[in-house]
């Protein structure tokens, strides 16, 4: 971490500004002082390999970090200098990259469409454009005939994942990821099996919620089916009978979460010693929920020769750690959109700053008006599992029909209500996050978000369960003052995806909070937007020292 904090500096700075660390210290400080006051502009950034004209240790300091930078220049695929100085700009952004050893910075390939990792550039990963350009059997790719073309991740995942890179793929969900990986994987269970019957899967996928994994398990039981490849789901909240009877059965993939995979684990039933293919779905969220501890034990029991992928809607520095203990060291990473917080472009955000005793009579008239036919598909969100069965209730006494899905619920429940919901029975549900990421629910048209999100990372993946596969979509959100240490980040998604920002909410102040302690929270002050601006004053011929 320190090295990485100064070479941003080196890069970022002008040079008489870089610290000196001798006896000398002192006068040379002042000296710089003096020379930062009558410089107009500072420094040009030197070209790595150059020698800096600088004296004694300066100089000595300088020469080590150009070595280093020179270094990793010459560690880059293109051989150029300037994709150095890439990286460490990157780093000072704040993005995390990849583990770089040998491999490219992340690169425009095409509109919106970031890669990087090693050998990136061969023509053998060329992105495909048609379905058939993969070369795979008509058995497997008989799951893809509905659909036109491969989606972004998809034609830039399947030659890399093909070929058995590492692989780490960034994309908003509702993107097709599950089939970017789900074919692959039957392919390399097909090479792996050679037509024997499975004994112990060979791969593994997880994810953070019951739902998720289920939705995961049907579209693979349908892609695998024409091959005759087994698949088992297992997650908590039901009966482990069935899940035990497919595993000793023998299935070749298993999906499921982390909490009762490690439970069959624990028993004996599952083994996952001749795993070769694994997949974390999801693993921003998975993290999010307390799951590092159980993922780590489970990818300790997988084969130490393996393929790993990850796909992630964001990429946060837990999961970029994750990643760098357990995958190659040089990965490929293909990002689809932005690895920064962002919304899909294709829903229209309102957001709308009211009182919480409002919200009640706000949601029925947003009701009559986007779900005036009680045939659409509408999804409200709320924060907590009693005020889901409170929401429910009170809409079902004024005349609407609605279901609810929470952790309350059993799962069977649960799962009615959620089949109630896609086959268009009862169009209207209340959900909280269980079911916010990865949910693939077609024609979701309107989201509501009755209850804001404790992070902008859920508020996200919530307005993502509409304007999926293409079509466009509208979010509607209450934001109250109770939400407002969220202000700036919203604020910010707002801006980013074009969309109309409300003065209301301008009021809260634009303040992103950028740390917290676990037990005390964020520590800032707050500050209102039309507060004068602070005046920096300069001491040029002080012999304070910092």
């Amino acid at each position: 971490m320190g090295r990485k904090h100064h070479d941003v500096a080196f890069l970022s700075e002008p040079l008489a500004s870089d610290t000196v660390e001798n006896q000398d210290a002192k006068s040379k400080k002042k000296q710089k002082r003096k020379h930062e006051h009558h410089e107009v502009e500072p420094s040009p950034v030197p070209e790595p390999g150059i020698a800096v004209e600088s004296n004694n240790d300066k100089k000595k300091k300088k020469k080590k970090k150009q070595k280093h930078t020179a270094d990793e220049g010459d560690e880059n695929i293109n051989g150029s200098s300037d994709a150095s100085k890439n990286t460490q700009v990157k780093k000072e952004n704040g993005g995390a990259e990849v583990p770089n050893n040998g491999s490219v910075e992340l690169q425009c390939v095409s509109e919106g469409v970031f890669m990087s990792g090693k050998d990136v550039n061969d023509l053998k990963f060329k992105a495909l454009e048609k379905f058939s350009d993969s070369g795979l059997p008509d058995k497997v790719l008989e799951c893809c005939k509905s659909f036109a073309k491969p989606s972004p991740i998809q034609s830039h995942s399947w030659p890399f994942l093909l070929n058995g890179r590492d692989f780490i793929g960034i994309a908003a969900t509702g993107s097709g990821k599950t089939l970017a990986f789900g074919i692959p994987a039957i392919m390399h269970i097909l090479s792996k099996r050679k037509g024997k019957k499975p004994k112990n899967p060979i791969c593994l996928v997880l994810s953070p919620t019951r739902e998720l994994a289920q939705q995961i398990s049907d579209v693979i039981r349908d892609a695998g089916k024409p091959t005759g490849i087994g698949s088992v789901c297992v997650y908590g909240g039901t009966s482990k009978g069935p899940q035990i009877s497919a595993l000793k059965s023998g299935v070749d993939i298993v999906i499921g979460t982390p909490g009762r995979l490690k439970d069959l684990i624990e028993m004996g039933i599952c083994q996952l010693k001749e795993v070769s293919f694994v997949v974390l779905d999801e693993a921003d969220r998975m993290l999010d929920m307390g799951f590092e501890p159980e993922v780590r034990s489970i990818l300790s029991q997988t084969c130490s020769v393996r393929q790993m992928v990850m796909f992630s809607a964001t990429w946060p520095p837990p999961v970029h750690q994750l990643a760098q203990e357990f995958m190659d060291p040089h990965p490929v990473k293909v990002v689809i959109g932005s690895e920064d917080l962002s919304a899909n472009h294709d829903v229209m955000q309102i957001v709308e700053v009211l009182e919480d005793r409002a919200r009640d009579e706000r949601l029925q008239n947003l009701l009559e008006k986007y779900h005036k036919t009680r045939k659409n598909r509408v999804l409200v969100f709320v924060l907590y599992k009693k005020e889901a069965s409170r929401v429910e209730s009170m809409l079902q006494r004024r005349g609407w029909k609605a279901v609810s899905i929470s952790g309350d619920k059993a799962q069977h429940a649960r799962t009615e209500a959620l089949a109630q919901f896609k086959d268009g029975s009862c169009p209207l549900l209340i959900a909280t996050d269980v079911a916010a990421r990865g949910l693939d629910i077609p024609d979701v048209e309107v989201v509501i978000n009755y209850s804001f999100p404790l992070t902008t990372e859920d508020y996200v993946h919530r307005i993502g369960r509409t304007g999926r596969a293409g079509k466009k979509g509208v979010a509607h959100t209450f934001f109250t003052k109770e939400n407002k240490g969220l202000a700036g980040e919203l604020i910010n998604v707002l801006k980013e995806a074009n969309q109309i920002v409300p003065s209301e909410l301008l009021k809260f102040g634009t303040h992103v909070k950028k740390k917290e302690s676990k037990l005390y929270g964020a520590h800032f002050r707050e500050i209102d937007p039309s507060a004068a601006k602070s005046t920096k004053i300069k001491f040029d011929n002080s012999d304070d020292e910092d």
